[in-house]
């Protein structure tokens, strides 16, 4: 695999059992890349390990005044520099190859699996953690898996090293014989430590890069609270922790870089020391001393390959760790698509709470709990974040359909849509039916004047299809970014459409055109919107109310409005005192005191007439003196 042939046809299956059989998994699936490594590091290393055989060899030319043996050995030199050079710049290449194709790998294996999981996946992973293993982690584990090849070329060289000193001159060569491995496995005790502390590293600043994650997600928020300073000092204080612990793991890893100075040094010492001993004796030459002498200084070269593996693999354990527990995700409810990839029409059902939608109509859904709202708006698209029975549509469960077929037929839109940074044209461009046009989605969602903001904002463009959103829509307001994201579900066209709190950041005037806008163009279509606001309610075909994720009643607004307590409770905000207030002291669920007499409302203690003859022309319940005046308006607004 090289650079150009990014990104993968298929990133294949992960190990994601535990980090190392994750990282042992990446490198054996760029096992040619490693090859490639390892021959080129092995030519490099051992072209810089012959410069000293042939550096002794001119030497001891020289003072036997032998110009043949002066000539091979500048001969054998020069065939050492190209060698080294070559070596060099290949290992070099192959060797960021092999890190960028392995970080692509762990980059598409994230993006895999986020798509897999969807708006499930930050339900159980922070979103913090999932953006510091996309980034920096990828960096770490493609950093140990193109670091091993040269790791093992360098150790081959040291062993074939050893030997040659020890054929070549004995009594020396034992002595770095001996003394190599004593100096490659020194640091073997401070490495635990120096992994205990990379370990809390890396966990520092993950937890400060989720803060910082979440902080700017909601700075919009915090600054209309105050609380802006506040969040921004505990990031100050997890970037401080970050810091320390940086320090302390750097002060580690100086230590055993001292020791990789230090005891080479020694060893160089005690074999010149030797050596010496052994020239005056006459039991050596000058050139096999020069020739010893400048093998032990080449091969602290190799030997720093130790120290880098070490650390290598203590920064890339725990971001491997991190990147297979996400990977390790499964959705709740997941067959390998044991049908055939055709989308069904029909009915939406969820047997866990028995909620219905039937095909071709606009379904409202009340649910008194936005979580639980929530939870059963990913059920229905077939992407549960809990285990449960699968939803059906046409009696088909979504779960035994391919993902990609299930997610064509049901799009579901979240509470909180995300727009991604580009043109507002880039931002339509989605896959769609084709039956609704751009234009006609963006009238229904009411984006006329989103449209007029971002042409305002974006002098260069002339259309307003080509202005530009800046990232997650933060310029805008978050009705705007709604309707924007209304606009975009709308032009999909699916099947079926679930949304979800579409409209909780308008006004109420816009509220009401938004509804009759998604009724006109959703005509024919199954369409399920979770909502508790009157005006949406009103214009539904069907209503269904959710109470303790079971129905409880289904039926139209106005006869749920009038005939179901717990219903208009949830649509109307009220609480029991108000409504034991509203009747007169009468309970406020006893239909018996209601219809004390027949064909009147119960008197209230305001003078309010009885709820049914108290509502709008939209079902809307009227309360205080001013009859045209809205609970729901005077809350949205």
């Amino acid at each position: 695999m090289q650079i150009q042939d990014l990104p993968y046809p298929d990133p294949g299956v992960p190990d994601a059992r535990s980090g190392p059989r994750f990282l042992w998994w990446l490198f054996r699936n760029q096992l040619g890349g490693q090859l490639k490594s390892l021959a080129w590091g092995l030519l490099h290393f051992a072209s810089v390990s012959a410069l000293p055989f042939c550096v002794g060899l001119a030497v001891q030319a020289v003072v036997d005044g032998s110009g043949t043996r002066l000539a091979v050995a500048g001969g054998l030199m020069a065939l050492c520099c190209v060698g080294n050079a070559l070596g060099d710049t290949f290992l070099h290449r192959t060797a960021v190859t092999n890190w960028i194709t392995a970080a692509a790998r762990v980059q598409q294996l994230l993006a895999r699996k986020t798509a897999m999981l969807g708006s499930a996946l930050t339900r159980r992973v922070a979103a913090g953690e999932v953006v510091a293993v996309s980034t920096g982690d990828v960096e770490k584990i493609g950093w140990f898996v193109e670091a091993v090849s040269r790791f093992t070329a360098a150790a081959v060289t040291i062993v074939l090293v050893c030997v040659g000193l020890v054929v070549y001159e004995p009594s020396l060569g034992a002595v770095v014989a001996v003394g190599l491995p004593v100096l490659a496995l020194a640091v073997l005790p401070l490495l635990p430590r120096a992994t205990r502390r990379a370990d809390v590293q890396r966990e520092k600043a993950g937890r400060a890069t989720e803060l910082a994650s979440d902080t700017v997600a909601g700075l919009r928020v915090l600054r209309g609270i105050g609380g802006e300073e506040l969040f921004l000092d505990r990031y100050r204080g997890a970037s401080q922790e970050v810091r320390h612990a940086a320090v302390r793991s750097a002060r580690m890893w100086s230590l055993i870089s001292a020791i990789q100075v230090l005891l080479p040094g020694l060893l160089l010492i005690a074999a010149v020391w030797h050596g010496v001993h052994l020239a005056r004796e006459g039991r050596i030459g000058v050139g096999e001393l020069v020739t010893v002498y400048s093998s032990v200084m080449i091969l602290t070269y190799p030997l720093r390959h130790f120290e880098e593996i070490a650390m290598a693999y203590s920064f890339s354990r725990p971001s491997a760790k991190r990147a297979a527990r996400v990977l390790a995700l499964e959705r709740a409810t997941d067959t390998a698509g044991s049908r055939a990839a055709e989308a069904p029409a029909g009915d939406l059902y969820d047997p866990g709470t028995g909620l219905l939608a039937p095909a071709g109509l606009l379904t409202a859904v009340v649910c008194g709990d936005p979580d639980a709202a929530g939870r059963l708006a990913e059920r229905l698209g077939g992407h549960p974040s809990q285990e449960g029975t699968s939803a059906l549509l046409g009696g088909v469960p979504l779960d035994e359909l391919p993902l990609d077929c299930a997610r064509t037929a049901v799009l579901v839109q979240d509470k909180d849509p995300v727009l991604l940074s580009g043109t507002l044209r880039e931002l339509l461009d989605v896959p769609a039916s084709g039956a609704v046009a751009a234009e006609d989605a963006l009238d229904a969602a009411q984006c006329r004047d989103v449209l007029a903001a971002l042409s305002q904002g974006s002098l260069d463009a002339g259309d307003p299809m080509d202005a530009r959103i800046t990232e997650r829509g933060r310029s805008l307001s978050g009705g705007q970014r709604q309707r924007l994201a209304l606009a975009r579900s709308l032009i999909t066209d699916p099947e079926v459409l679930v949304l979800d709190e579409p409209t909780s950041a308008v006004d109420s005037h816009t509220e009401a055109r938004i509804a009759e806008g998604v009724r006109r163009l959703r005509a024919g279509r199954t369409t399920v919107v979770f909502t508790s606001s009157p005006l949406l309610l009103d214009r539904a075909e069907h209503v269904v109310f959710l109470h303790d994720d079971k129905v409880a009643a289904v039926g139209t607004h106005r006869d749920l409005l009038s005939g179901e307590p717990g219903y208009r409770a949830v649509v109307t905000r009220e609480t029991d005192e108000e409504a034991t207030a509203r009747h007169g002291g009468y309970g406020a669920g006893n239909a018996q005191d209601r219809d004390a007499v027949p064909g009147e409302g119960v008197p209230h203690q305001d003078g309010v007439r009885h709820p049914d003859d108290d509502l709008d022309e939209h079902g809307v319940l009227l309360r205080g003196d001013d009859p045209h005046r809205l609970e729901e308006i005077e809350e949205t607004a």
